[in-house]
C-alpha cells in the first residue's frame, strides 16, 4: 500500500507541477504583447522597375535613357520570375550605369520607396487626360489622343495649329537638339511590348529632329496591394478613460490677509517672484 500512495503522491506532484507551468507560461505570452503599426500610403503599389528609372534620371537624363533601352521588355520576366529574382534582375541592369555606391543608394531608395511619389505624380496627370479606353498605352499629340502607332503620322501634320502642352520640370524628354518641334507625349508602362513597340517608332523620329518626344509613366491597372511605407515614426498614444471620483464641496478657504502677506513676501523691487515661480 505504501508504494501505490507514494505513486499517487508523485503524480499529484507532477501534474500540479504542468499546470503551474502551463500558466507560468501563458502569464508569460500576455504579459509580451506588443502593438505592430504599419503605414499605407494613398496610392497602390507601385513598380520597381518604374521606381530604379526614376533613380537613373535624377543621375542624369543621359542614364535614363541608356537604362530605358535595356529594359524595354523587361516586365515579360516579372510573370515568371519570383519578386525577389526579379528585384536583382533590375539591380544587374542598374549596374550596368552604376558604380557600387550608387547600387547601394538604388537599394536604400527601394528599401523606403523615394521615387513612389514620382510614379504616382505622372499616374495623376495621365488620369487627367483621360486615357482613351482599352489602351495599354496611348501618345498625345497636342491635345489629340491616340493608342495606334498608326495614327501617330496622320495627328502630326497638323499639331502646329493646335496648343502646344505644358511640360513639366519632371517630364522626361529624349535627347535632342531642338526644341521647337512638336511634343509627342508617351504614357505607357515601362518595360512592357507595347512600350517597346511605341518607343521604337518615337525615338526614331526623335532621332530624326522630327518631333519633341516625351515620356511619362502610366501603367492601365494598377496593383490592388498597398503601398506601404518604411522609415517613417509612427507614435501610438493611448489614453486611460478611467475617471477617479473626487469631492470637491470642501474648499479650503484663504483671508485676504494672508494673501496681501503672501504678495509682499514674494515682492522684491516691483517683481511679484511668486507669479514668476508658477
Amino acid at each position: 500500500m505504501a508504494p501505490a500512495k507514494a505513486t499517487n503522491v508523485v503524480q499529484l506532484l507532477l501534474g500540479s507541477t504542468a499546470l503551474w507551468l502551463s500558466q507560468l507560461g501563458a502569464g508569460t505570452v500576455a504579459a509580451s504583447k506588443s502593438v505592430t503599426a504599419h503605414l499605407a500610403a494613398k496610392w497602390p503599389e507601385t513598380l520597381l522597375l518604374l521606381e530604379a528609372s526614376e533613380f537613373m534620371a535624377e543621375e542624369s537624363n543621359e542614364k535614363f535613357w541608356q537604362f530605358l533601352e535595356t529594359v524595354q521588355e523587361l516586365a515579360i520576366y516579372k510573370q515568371t520570375e519570383s519578386d525577389y529574382s526579379y528585384y536583382n534582375l533590375i539591380l544587374k541592369k542598374a549596374g550596368q550605369f552604376l558604380d557600387n555606391l550608387h547600387i547601394n543608394l538604388l537599394k536604400f531608395a527601394f528599401s523606403i520607396r523615394a521615387y513612389s511619389p514620382a510614379i504616382q505624380m505622372f499616374q495623376q496627370i495621365a488620369a487627367d487626360e483621360p486615357p482613351p479606353d482599352g489602351c495599354n498605352a496611348f501618345v498625345v499629340i497636342h491635345k489629340k489622343h491616340t493608342c495606334k502607332i498608326n495614327e501617330i503620322k496622320k495627328l502630326l501634320k497638323k499639331a502646329a495649329s493646335r496648343t502646344r502642352p505644358y511640360l513639366f520640370k519632371g517630364d522626361h524628354k529624349f535627347p535632342t537638339n531642338k526644341e521647337n518641334l512638336p511634343v509627342v507625349i508617351l504614357y505607357a508602362e515601362m518595360g512592357t511590348r507595347t512600350f517597346s513597340a511605341f518607343h521604337k517608332v518615337l525615338s526614331a523620329k526623335a532621332q530624326n529632329e522630327e518631333i519633341l518626344y516625351v515620356l511619362r509613366h502610366y501603367i492601365q491597372k494598377p496593383s490592388s496591394r498597398k503601398m506601404y511605407l518604411s522609415g517613417y515614426g509612427v507614435e501610438l498614444a493611448i489614453k486611460s478613460t478611467e475617471y477617479k471620483a473626487l469631492d470637491d464641496t470642501q474648499v479650503t478657504t484663504v483671508t485676504n490677509t494672508t494673501v496681501e502677506d503672501e504678495t509682499e513676501a514674494n515682492e522684491v523691487q516691483g517683481f511679484l517672484f511668486g507669479k514668476l515661480k508658477s
